[in-house]
């Protein structure tokens, strides 16, 4: 597995992370055993970037990964942790708390669970619109002076924000979903990310499934799954990017990979400062990703794939916060 560096000041991470979000039921019910195996066997073949969050389903994924994390050597992989989500016991999703204390409290309890006395990256997972960005990145930095974080991230922000919160202290990466389907950040906030010499992590780099290749417009999608809320599948929009999916198939076949490979090769390639984030839920999903690493996409083939998947060619916009909020209550 090869690396890449999260910006000039992150950390040295494989070229592909792992998401666990989809572990702990956000995209419908999934086998904690399978997904334990899943994360082991991310870092046997060499992925040592692992993206959570304290708010997936409660502490739920956070305590899935310290259990496949146990008894590995802790400067071995990565730690990615989101917070500042607020969900009452019932599940409903209730705002953002980017406030000093409450993000000394979230990383303490993230810490606890996660088995660590440390978090390699640790980002508030979306603007607290109550709170300035500078002092929530300046709390951090105080958790980065103590030792309990190591670097700053951010998630789902736009130029001006990572531009105050890197004024602070230099921001590692940005969080942001980026795929074929999924191109907005290019106009501001990649050209941003690079003058500043930021990296990307990015994430729903198979359009939440739609990229997988497997979708089909006869697919059932079960009441807590996030994709229930993404205009992306509902009725009339789903099919049409499907059309998307087959026009990439075909260049897909031609390179010898599948569509989601070819995807996500798509987004390695769009510079080495993205490291995409694969969310696999299962040891085949992980086998069929790791490939994906290897493939080496020329000008010809990236403007294959831009003629089957054009930007803004996709049809329905994701609101993550209002379809988790969809979700959760």
């Amino acid at each position: 597995m090869q690396a890449r560096t999260l910006g000039t000041t992150g950390p040295t991470v494989s070229a592909l992370g792992l998401g666990a979000m989809g572990m702990s039921g956000a995209y419908g019910p999934a086998d904690r055993a399978e997904s334990i195996a899943t994360v082991r066997a991310a870092l046997e073949a060499g992925l040592t970037l692992i993206d959570t969050a304290d708010f997936y389903a409660s502490g739920h994924n956070e305590l899935l990964v310290a259990e496949a994390l146990r008894g590995r050597e802790r400067g071995s992989y990565r730690l990615s942790v989101k917070f500042g989500m607020l969900t009452t016991p019932g599940g409903a999703y209730t705002g953002i708390d980017g406030r000093p204390e409450g993000m000394r409290n979230f990383l303490a309890h993230s810490l606890t669970r996660l088995g660590t006395d440390h978090v390699d990256v640790y980002r508030l997972a979306r603007l607290d619109p109550a709170v300035p960005i500078e002092e929530t990145v300046g709390a951090i930095k105080e958790m980065v002076d103590a030792g309990h974080v190591r670097h700053i991230g951010l998630s789902e922000v736009d130029a001006d924000t990572v531009r105050r919160a890197h004024a602070v202290h230099p921001i590692s990466d940005l969080q942001v979903e980026y795929s074929l389907l999924t191109r907005t950040v290019e106009a501001d906030v990649l050209p941003t990310l690079r003058e500043l010499g930021i990296g990307m992590t990015a994430h729903g780099v198979l359009g939440r499934g739609l990229l997988s290749g497997r979708w089909s417009a006869g697919t059932s999608i079960g009441p807590r799954d996030w994709r229930a809320f993404d205009p992306r599948f509902a009725d009339g929009n789903l099919e049409h990017n499907l059309t998307l999916v087959e026009a990439l198939r075909q260049v897909a076949e031609a390179k010898e990979c599948s569509v989601a490979q070819l995807a996500i090769a798509w987004v390695a390639a769009q510079g080495d400062d993205i490291v995409p984030l694969v969310g696999a839920r299962t040891r085949d999903r992980l086998a069929e990703a790791l490939p994906a690493s290897e493939i080496r996409l020329t000008q010809d083939d990236l403007a294959r794939i831009e003629k089957a998947v054009p930007d803004r060619a996709a049809r329905g916009s994701l609101d993550a916060s209002a379809a988790l909020s969809e979700l959760l209550g």
